[in-house]
């Protein structure tokens, strides 16, 4: 019945969604998976899968996937009292994602239902807590009152209420149904049964409190299994999703006991009741005509075998790359800290961002988390740098200036080995793209319709000249359209003068992002619209496949890596002059950003050691314009 179907699942790497995962590959389904988490090293490639805070999750990438099935698992929970640090992280990845993503699907036409994995704590917490151990469980139905136990369940019942408030509206095309799991545990989880045997694992007592209390445990290949009966049937609305059998929390302990014969238990005092809950599962069967059958005894020996091999590979496989972010250079580039810092976000977890300059003063340091006032690289050995890196916990290295680039592309290997990744190509390649004389040799030897120039006027057979330093921006110092008389004398201000012809046409900046694959992830081309201090004030994305695939293969051709900006003219009759290529993050390419070239976050990805194969380059249908304009930060 879901043979074919394409299924997006969020929160997919957790313990209840890695079995879900399992069951839908085996029934034939396509996935599409999203989650905080790094993906599975188990899992197959043909898997789709975005790492990240699904909050960000555009309606282009799910357009792009159109489910028609939508299992929603994300969420963030604490124990049954919550902490008072709680508060954002429920509001961030239970209400507003639930929210989000919700608001992305009821416009996704291709959606046929939502399977939502809600909770029994929604549930009037009066009863099933007691003030002494109850003789028998209470068993809670779903017309029994409610009124959420804490946050977590209070963000459950909301969304429930948003799902009814959705099927008023989409009732003959889209169904929804909630299911309120009972006390879910499973492999590699965060639940106590998981987290008393890996502590017993390690030969550590464990702490129980309330032994008499009565909980309803259902196994997370169950949880799958049951949402996925709810997915093939026509049930909508509420049900519940138990084991149907509570035991107490002392029978747990027993069992545990039997495989660990020498088990120290510490009774732990905490003045909370004693619950005693129970899921009624009459009609989840009656609706779906299956109920969980697998009891502590079945299940806690495959737990106790999951932890032991997850303990030995934990000791062969390197830490997690999961760390802060550097951006050299920071100088006024706020566009790229904020686009760097979405990213972030987008990812998820706790990186920071450390901002740096050799500039006391310099306006980006009120845009970062941490600012190193960073001596000159001519000061900075690579072992110093490195140990910096290794203190502020620094995995990931953005330089943002010609200048700094061929110190980074040398270094690049070294930094590497310890850990870190940096946004640059190699030295040769680095080296290559400064050289506006040796680029030109390099492109005209390759084919490519490149501009050409010449360390002599008298080179250039075109009445009209541009004068510009050999080394670096071009746009620094550059003389445009220059008589041959005014040429000689503009290039006696310059350092190293390079002579080009000057072509009539429209300039146009190519973004591109090429993958540590040497392969152009997606490219952009966007019109300089107003050109101020050599930066595109205004700019204008457009569509030219032709320019893309040229751009595009030059890249690969010349073993780039990461974010690099093309200039071109395309003159009168359409032709292509390639003038030069940046191999750097450029001042107005964070429009290339917001129209789909995702460059910080495919570096990111691409730094924490995961394939962007999984990550579509989803180019913006509409064009869009950039003008970049001065703002006021209040702190």
């Amino acid at each position: 019945m879901l043979k074919g179907k394409k299924v997006f699942i969020s929160g997919g790497a957790g313990v209840i969604g890695r079995a879900l995962v399992s069951k839908l590959l085996e029934a034939g389904c396509e996935l599409f998976v999203g989650d905080l988490q790094p993906r599975p090293a188990s899992w197959s490639p043909a898997i789709r899968y975005r790492q990240g805070d699904l909050n960000y999750i555009s309606r282009e990438e799910l357009d792009d996937f159109s489910p028609e099935l939508f299992f929603h698992l994300a969420a963030t929970f604490e124990r049954s009292t919550e902490t008072y640090g709680f508060w954002d992280e429920n509001y961030d990845h239970n209400v507003k994602l639930s929210h989000h993503l919700m608001t992305l699907m009821k416009s996704c036409a291709s959606v046929k239902k939502v399977v939502f994995a809600s909770s029994y704590l929604i549930y009037d917490p009066h009863l099933y807590s007691f003030p002494s151990p109850a003789e028998q469980p209470a068993m809670l139905e779903e017309s029994a009152p409610i009124r959420p136990r804490n946050m977590c369940g209070a963000a459950k019942l909301l969304h429930e209420v948003e799902l009814e408030f959705l099927g008023h509206f989409r009732e003959h095309d889209m169904q929804t149904v909630c299911a309120r799991i009972f006390r879910s545990y499973g492999k590699g989880s965060r639940d106590i049964i998981s987290r008393w045997v890996r502590m017993l694992l390690k030969g550590e007592p464990i702490t129980v409190y309330k032994k008499e209390g009565l909980f309803d445990y259902i196994f997370a290949d169950e949880v799958a299994e049951g949402l996925l009966k709810l997915a093939e049937k026509p049930v909508t609305g509420i049900v519940n999703l138990g084991n149907g059998r509570a035991r107490r929390v002392s029978e747990v302990v027993d069992v545990l006991r039997r495989h660990f014969p020498s088990l120290v238990v510490i009774e732990g005092d905490l003045d909370i009741p004693y619950e005693g809950s129970q899921a009624n599962m009459e009609l989840f069967h009656s609706r779906v005509g299956w109920a969980p059958t697998r009891q502590i005894e079945d299940t806690i020996p495959e737990i106790i075998e999951y932890e032991k091999a997850a303990a030995v590979e934990s000791r062969d496989v390197a830490a997690s790359t999961a760390g802060n972010i550097l951006i050299t250079s920071i100088s006024k580039k706020v566009p790229l800290l904020r686009a760097v810092k979405l990213a972030i976000s987008k990812l998820g977890g706790d990186r920071r961002l450390i901002g740096a300059d050799v500039d006391p003063n310099c306006l980006g340091q009120h845009f970062v988390d941490d600012f190193w006032l960073m001596p000159r690289l001519s000061k900075l050995s690579i072992e110093e740098l490195i140990t910096y890196c290794s203190n502020q916990g620094i995995v990931c290295i953005i330089p943002t200036r010609d200048g700094e680039l061929g110190y980074f592309a040398s270094h690049k290997a070294a930094l590497q080995a310890h850990g870190i990744s940096v946004m640059v190509s190699n030295a040769e390649a680095v080296e290559l793209c400064l050289d506006k004389l040796a680029f030109y040799e390099k492109l005209q030897a390759l084919g490519y319709p490149v501009i050409p120039t010449a360390l002599s006027n008298g080179d250039i057979g075109a009445e009209c000249l541009v004068v510009k330093e050999r080394y670096g921006a071009g746009s620094q110092s550059i003389g445009l359209n220059l008589g041959k008389e005014e040429a000689v004398l503009h290039a006696k201000m310059l350092n190293e003068p390079v002579f080009q012809p000057y072509i009539p046409g429209t300039e146009v900046s190519v973004d591109l992002y090429v993958t540590r694959e040497c392969h152009a992830k997606g490219v952009i081309v966007r019109t300089r619209d107003l050109i101020v201090s050599g930066e595109s004030q205004i700019t204008t994305t457009i569509r030219n496949v032709a320019l893309e695939q040229l751009c595009s293969k030059l890249a690969q051709e010349l073993g780039l890596y990461g974010h690099v900006v093309m200039q071109v003219i395309i003159d009168a009759t359409g032709q292509f002059h390639i003038i030069e290529c940046n191999t750097r993050f450029g001042g107005a390419s964070t429009l290339s950003i917001a129209a789909g070239l995702d460059t910080f976050y495919w570096f990111l990805l691409e730094s924490e050691g995961n394939s962007l194969a999984s990550y579509p380059f989803l180019r913006s249908a509409e064009e869009k314009k950039q003008i970049r304009y001065a703002g006021d930060l209040i702190l």
